[in-house]
């Protein structure tokens, strides 16, 4: 997508349940000095256990534009099929995020990772906050700098351990609307090579699972990139380079 075509876009950038808008929000500065009127909601707060209520929250920020691109990182995947319901949508970017199959339902986490986390809650239900699920070492590398983690860790929401357990429903040929998968590393590599079985466009970035903060503008291009081939029905399918 050149900057002349992407000023015919409204990327809404969609943050995990776990994190807050300061996730996407380099990107956002970076799309709007290509002169896009990016968005990027706020999932409830606090946070809530049902899945029903996040997809609600989110609809309702959606903004009165008839070319909106849908960027979900990580969570917030499982709430495309029902935001592609809206006729404003005009395609999907999935980034290092959760792809729904085309029909039935799925968990909002694996049983895995309840397990993983069963024992971290404290007495009100809730967990702790997303960084503090994983290895200091692993969850440092994921920020450019200490400024930049105060930011993201500051909006982090102490989820109800409920959520983990909840289902959430997927309208029947959501997946009709154009779409394209963006993975960092390889997290996500199942999800990716789902993608490039679908025919989507797709691409893997070198970087941790927060790698739009750290590298804004190169995440910014791969995006726009995507949203673009996405359409272009001579290019479905494929893609891998440039990175």
């Amino acid at each position: 997508m050149t900057p002349r075509s992407a000023t015919r876009c409204t990327p809404v950038l969609i943050p995990s349940v776990y994190l807050g808008p300061a996730a996407w929000q380099p990107v956002a500065a970076a799309m709007r000095r290509l002169g896009l009127t990016a968005v990027v909601p706020t999932p409830p707060v606090p946070a809530v256990a049902d899945p029903a209520v996040v997809l609600a929250t989110l609809r309702d920020q959606l903004p009165e534009r008839d070319d909106l691109v849908l960027v979900p990182h990580s969570n917030a995947g499982l709430y495309v099929p029902g935001l592609v319901t809206d006729p404003r949508v005009r395609n999907v970017v999935f980034v290092d995020a959760v792809l729904p199959p085309p029909t039935g339902d799925l968990p909002t986490a694996p049983a895995p990772m309840q397990d993983l986390l069963r024992d971290r809650v404290d007495a009100d239900g809730r967990l702790p906050p997303w960084t503090d699920w994983w290895p200091e070492d692993d969850v440092a590398g994921l920020f450019p700098d200490a400024a930049t983690r105060r930011r993201v860790a500051a909006e982090q929401q102490r989820v109800p351990f409920g959520y983990l357990s909840a289902r959430v429903d997927l309208p029947a040929g959501w997946d009709h609307v154009p779409a394209a998968y963006l993975a960092f590393g390889d997290g996500y590599a199942a999800e990716l090579a789902d993608a490039r079985g679908r025919g989507w466009p797709v691409h893997a970035m070198t970087g941790g699972h927060l790698h739009m903060v750290c590298d804004p503008e190169a995440v910014t291009a791969e995006i726009l990139r995507l949203a673009s081939a996405s359409t272009d029905p001579a290019r479905r399918g494929g893609l891998d380079p440039p990175t």
